[in-house]
């Protein structure tokens, strides 16, 4: 399903392809990245922040768990030039 949240985003960082939602929690629970996390001594279900970086085989050629923002995008990119 594509929001117009998703629309915005893409317009506003100009990318080259969609973003998707999985409301039904099919493929983030297939990539192991729905789990329990915590906030302000709360826990919750949530989708913990993962980039899997995948080649053009379909094969995973690197996963970031726990991804933290900053700079993690250029790190992703130096390692594309990897591939």
């Amino acid at each position: 399903m594509l929001f117009r949240s998703h629309l915005k985003f893409k317009k506003k960082n100009k990318l080259k392809f969609n973003l998707l939602a999985d409301e039904k929690l099919s493929v983030i629970k297939k990539y192991g990245v729905w789990g329990q996390k915590s906030f302000l001594g709360k826990k919750y279900m949530g989708i913990v922040r993962t980039t899997f970086l995948i080649n053009l085989k379909g094969k995973i050629h690197k996963i970031w768990s726990n991804v933290r923002v900053k700079d993690h995008a250029k790190e992703v990119l130096e390692e594309l030039k990897n591939i």
